[in-house]
């Protein structure tokens, strides 16, 4: 159970966003000594942090610098402030997301998610931390067990799917030959040819197309293939 420290200073505000998170199982904490925020965030070791801007004796772009000395944890603001100065002041004072005041509960259970596997590489209700993950356009993948997740849906590729698909996303932005891919899939025990390659290009597509991805790997005729990450969910 991931837990959050929710520094909210208008208790009515607190409560709801305490239960609502609590509801979907999320362990909150809420501070009660707001002159001492640094030093409850140590005691406690949260997984994410939601954090007001206007609180008593010091303001919330202060604590976020306090805590961003020693720990990388997600902050994610919640203010009534929605000029865009504030928005780039929450950033540049080490935020993560913000959100604004009035807002819609599913919106902060969403953010709260999304953030959670950024930085922990799995879904919101897990403690397991990877280390070694991936994202890409809102898709993660993971390569100590040959996966990628998107939009809360996995698939568990085979070892060429993955290499393949791992090979397309590290250079995105450019044409990748078909030299390069049979290269990436190139196996000492396992003949690759570029029979081989078609297959698995066909094989991905399809996996892909499976989580909702469609259409995300062009073919560049005589050059070879580029991924295209501007996908959209066709599935939702």
């Amino acid at each position: 159970m991931y837990h959050i420290y929710l520094v909210e200073d208008d208790t009515q505000i607190g409560r709801i966003l305490a239960d609502h998170l609590s509801k979907h199982g999320y362990e909150v904490t809420q501070t009660k000594d707001f002159a001492n925020v640094k030093s409850e965030f140590t005691q406690l070791a949260p997984d994410l942090v939601l954090l007001d801007i206007n609180l008593p004796h010091f303001d919330g772009f202060y604590w976020c610098r306090q805590i961003r000395t020693d720990s990388n944890v997600p902050v994610l603001f919640i203010s009534a402030r929605t000029d865009e100065m504030n928005q780039v002041m929450a950033i540049e004072n080490g935020g993560d997301d913000y959100i604004t005041k009035p807002f819609h509960l599913d919106v902060v259970l969403a953010k709260v998610k999304s953030s959670l596997r950024r930085t922990y590489g799995e879904y919101a209700g897990s403690k397991e931390i990877h280390q070694n993950v991936h994202e890409l356009a809102e898709l993660f993948s993971y390569p100590d067990r040959n996966e990628i997740v998107f939009s809360e849906r996995r698939l568990e590729l085979t070892k060429k799917e993955f290499l393949l698909f791992q090979r397309l996303a590290d250079r995105h932005d450019r044409i990748v030959s078909r030299d390069d891919l049979l290269e990436a899939l190139w196996d000492e025990v396992d003949f690759v040819d570029d029979n081989t390659l078609s297959v698995n290009v066909t094989r991905l597509r399809k996996r892909l197309a499976d989580v909702g991805i469609v259409d995300a790997i062009q073919t560049i005729r005589g050059q070879g293939y580029r991924l295209n990450v501007n996908w959209k969910d066709t599935n939702s």
